[in-house]
């Protein structure tokens, strides 16, 4: 069985994020009073440009990375042109079906993935994984969106030093939004592979070869599963992982990364 997605202690409002800059004219207690003060009134701030609100990313900054762009429905790269598909899928369509993606991995918006991946900014997964569901929700019918989400998973290792998995704390939240299923172990890494900057697409291929394990495979058999990712760069890992689900039964793999690196 597939365990469900379930509320959890990140559902409550984060107030440790960075306030406003000191006021350097102010006594040190009187700094203090103010950010207490203000820690109350305003629990989040924009994680971009750091403008005190209510919201992980206001809205300037979100109209701002939010930005429509031509891309080839299977593998997410951008186009110059509205074509569905890129000249390299046509020639070598990957294992997945579709790819659903906020936008580019650059700045100002990779700043988002920095905060959750290295400084463990929680809160961002929630809202990255809101903007998600709008995208799945404008761009797929109900009939054609997941009915499974899981997350790349991290080797053991990596996920003992980081002390969570980006993906999953994204996933869970997508499948809230989205009303469907969700499993942080279905797919599993068996080993630690090779750190992949640097290497080839055909060299980050061979690494990837055998990293991953599915420990009940009728857990994905028949289903349209939905890949869950930070960021995609050669595609090299999300192509091992779709790969081995469509071979152990899946009827479909979308994949739902929040960045996109362009090529």
């Amino acid at each position: 069985m597939v365990p469900p997605v379930t509320p959890d202690a990140l559902d409550m409002p984060d107030t440790t994020a960075p306030r406003a800059a000191p006021l350097a004219r102010l006594g040190a207690a009187a700094r203090g009073w103010l950010r207490a003060v203000a820690g109350r009134a305003f629990p989040d701030s924009c994680r971009l440009c750091g403008m005190l609100g209510t919201e992980t990313v206001c809205t300037l900054c979100q109209d701002s990375i939010l930005q429509p762009v031509h891309r080839c429905l299977q593998c997410g790269l951008p186009l110059a042109t509205a074509t569905l598909r890129c000249g390299a899928c046509l020639r070598d369509a990957p294992p997945y079906a579709r790819t659903i993606t906020l936008g580019d991995y650059a700045l100002p918006q990779a700043a988002l993935v920095t905060a959750l991946k290295y400084r463990a900014e929680l809160p961002v997964a929630r809202w990255l994984a809101q903007q998600l569901a709008n995208a799945v929700q404008r761009e797929l019918v109900p009939a054609e969106r997941p009915s499974l989400l899981l997350p790349v998973p991290l080797s053991r290792r990596r996920l003992q030093a980081r002390g969570f998995n980006q993906a999953w704390e994204i996933t869970r939240h997508l499948a809230r939004t989205l009303g469907c299923a969700a499993s942080p172990v279905a797919l599993q890494r068996r080993r630690d592979t090779t750190p992949q900057p640097g290497l080839s697409v055909r060299a980050r291929r061979a690494n990837l070869r055998n990293a991953f394990t599915l420990p009940a495979p009728e857990a994905i058999r028949g289903r349209h599963v939905g890949l869950v990712d930070d960021v995609m760069t050669s595609g090299a890992t999300l192509h091992a992982a779709a790969r081995l689900l469509m071979r152990h039964g899946a009827a479909r793999v979308t994949l739902l990364v929040v960045l996109r690196t362009p090529r």
